[in-house]
């Protein structure tokens, strides 16, 4: 291949991993992954420096603003670190320090922290601002949503007239393994890992869906002080710690080399902190010696971040055990004899369906290499052939549901086993809690634990049972009383004006989730109205294709569901559509929106166009019929170019909603 090209190819596909990690937290590489990328197209680039570009992913920070939050351009540049993966690279760091400076230099080390970075800015000692890092240059204004990390002052002591702290927002382990467990109940997939957890809960519009989430933060550097009074890191991080600012743990060190062993001792002991980390920072500790080396165009010169490679254990199967998801899905786990990996002892690792362990030849009491994927969710890798004992036997899913007993088929479109019965125990549990979810009818207080108690008690077998409820029982249930029972009763007669289009997804039926319940809310008046539809009116819905229509249908036709559609009609809740369906001037009209709008959210811009019968999508196809271009559009704008896609401005896009 021409090196221009595969430089040019590695590029973009390095910047397709930066968008995902950063603007849309969701990664489909490992970091480890990433970093091998990144340094395959560093040592291309140095064989070829006159094919440095300045918008190299190696010139630059990863990230975007994202258009709707303020855009902060930030005082002093947020810059990533260059990585080093060998004790070899670290000393070739430390020596190039000691030529400049002569002598051995004095150093920090500090866990890199895996979370969401922050500019944090104080004037008189107020907390004014905080913004993501963006691009480096350019951030996002998150202050509302970062006022309610509760280890975060927002006023403190004797600070100076202005301060801007560099810290990083974080998901606890624990709290992440809480989230995970409420999201497996409800059916929901699994969040990979706490960053992405962290930065998607930093990034919502409504304060207190972050504050839900139970963030926190540490601080790691002193971006800028007014008064100017600090000559090294240390001091400025312990000064940090007196004004009340959580600080990251640090050791100081005299020479490069014996910073191994706090670098060693994080790789060792990273699964006993609080936070995931993805590396050691090592930092030079003089602020003069900092100036002085400046940076490059994307990092600092007296900083590097020793990055660990994923970690890989071998252990032995003792038995795959299967369990039952919302939407009756059967997932087997393997049973493995319990090995510490990545910090943690795993004793259980997903396979996810039977094709996968055909694909891995998988049997109980083989010895597998494990890994956690995304650094949690342990998974195996392989299967060590030549320690298989004797008379083991290929592993076949159950016929039968393990929960029930009912008989179980394969979907037609994947390789999912799933249970045939409606009234299956194991699903009971979910499908009331996605029933009452934020995103269904939003019953506020309805959570997992209150659904178990209503369930184990007898009080609720489905969704339908929580508008009969009486509300001195509810109060007399374990740590509910008068009060809570009340407001949760009020949650359940409030939620019966949700309207259709919540109700829709609240029933939990194949493949209609929020977008589909809300394409059909549009379409049909009422519930009666889409429970008379055929297979020919439900196709010819946008978006509504022969599979989903099917599942609609079934599932309309099930004797438990119509059970079901009666009590709630009896019970009061509403069968009416919400969705205000201005006219139909987009209709088969697929608009795509990049760059950042000054006039509207995505948010705004998409439900305009889905309340005119067109369709808002995330990328860009000979299908694309418009592209909305804001400022600093990127790579769909280039994209709908070559395709010959119209684009259109915000002045034009107001002219045709007129």
């Amino acid at each position: 291949m021409d090196i221009q090209k595969e430089i040019t190819a590695l590029r973009r596909e390095l910047e397709k991993h930066n968008r995902l990690y950063y603007v849309e937290d969701a990664p489909v590489i490992s970091d480890y992954e990433y970093d091998m990328l990144m340094q395959k197209l560093k040592a291309m680039e140095a064989e070829h420096p006159e094919l440095i570009t300045p918008d190299s992913p190696t010139q630059k920070v990863g990230g975007a603003a994202l258009s709707k939050f303020e855009p902060v351009q930030h005082q002093v540049p947020l810059e990533s670190l260059t990585d080093v993966f060998s004790y070899d690279e670290l000393f070739a760091f430390g020596e190039r320090m000691d030529a400049v400076f002569g002598g051995h230099q004095r150093y920090s080390v500090e866990p890199k922290i895996d979370g969401l970075s922050m500019s944090l800015e104080y004037e008189n000692g107020v907390f004014v601002r905080g913004a993501t890092r963006g691009d480096g240059i350019t951030g996002e204004n998150v202050t509302e949503n970062l006022r309610t990390v509760r280890s975060l002052p927002l006023h403190i002591e004797n600070a100076p007239e202005r301060l801007i702290v560099r810290g990083e927002v974080y998901m606890s382990k624990a709290v992440f393994e809480e989230l995970n467990a409420q999201r497996e109940l409800k059916g929901e997939p699994l969040l990979a890992n706490p960053r992405n957890a962290a930065a998607g809960s930093m990034r919502q519009l409504d304060p207190k869906v972050a504050a839900s989430r139970k963030l926190d933060i540490i601080c790691f550097n002193l971006q800028y002080s007014s008064d100017d009074k600090y000559i090294g890191h240390a001091q400025s991080l312990d000064a940090l710690r007196e004004m009340g600012f959580p600080v990251v743990p640090y050791k100081r060190y005299d020479n490069i080399k014996d910073c191994v062993e706090r670098i060693q001792w994080l790789g060792e002991n990273r699964g006993e902190l609080p936070y995931d980390m993805d590396g050691a920072v090592i930092k030079l500790d003089s602020f003069s010696q900092r100036n002085t080396l400046g940076s490059t165009a994307k990092a600092p010169r007296w900083a590097v971040a020793f990055k660990y490679p994923p970690e890989k254990k071998e252990s032995r199967v003792l038995d795959i055990v299967v369990q039952v998801g919302r939407t009756g899905v059967l997932t087997p786990k393997a049973i493995v004899e319990p090995v510490r990996l990545a910090g943690t002892t795993v004793s259980a690792a997903t396979l996810h369906n039977q094709d996968n362990i055909d694909r891995l030849d998988l049997r109980i009491g083989d010895t597998v290499l494990l890994q956690k994927a995304g650094e949690i969710i342990p998974e195996v890798l392989s299967v060590n052939i030549s320690k298989r004992p004797e008379r083991t036997e290929p592993y076949v899913m159950p016929s039968v549901c393990p929960e029930c007993g009912s008989p179980v088929v394969r979907d037609e479109d994947g390789a999912a086993l799933r249970c045939t019965s409606p009234e299956c125990p194991a699903q009971r549990l979910r499908n009331i809690a996605h029933f009452a979810s934020r995103e269904a009818m939003d019953i506020e207080g309805l959570g997992i634990s209150v659904c178990e108690s209503l369930i184990n008690n007898g009080m609720v077998k489905d969704a339908s049972d929580l508008y009969y409820l009486d509300a001195q029982a509810v109060a007399a249930l374990e740590r509910m009383g008068d009060k809570s029972a009340a407001n949760l009763m009020q949650a359940i007669e409030n939620s019966k004006e949700a309207g259709l289009a919540r109700l829709l997804c609240a029933f939990g039926i194949r493949q209609v989730g929020q977008k589909a319940a809300k394409v059909l809310a549009s379409h049909f008046s009422d519930l009666d109205s889409l429970m008379a539809a055929g297979e020919e009116e439900l196709t010819a819905i946008p978006d509504i294709g022969e599979i989903t229509a099917g599942f609609i249908i079934n599932w309309f036709s099930n004797p438990q569901s119509r059970d079901l559609i009666e009590k709630l009609r009896r019970a009061g809740v509403s069968f009416i559509s919400k969705e205000e369906k201005k006219d139909d001037r987009f209709a088969g009209l697929v608009f795509v929106l990049t760059g950042a709008l000054s006039r509207f959210t995505r948010e705004e811009a998409t439900a305009i166009i889905e309340s005119y019968g067109g369709k808002a999508s995330s990328s860009v196809s000979k299908k694309t019929s418009y592209v909305l271009a804001g400022e600093n559009a990127g790579s769909k704008l280039t994209k709908a170019e070559s395709l010959g896609v119209k684009i259109i401005s915000e002045d034009e896009f107001e002219e045709m909603i007129k």
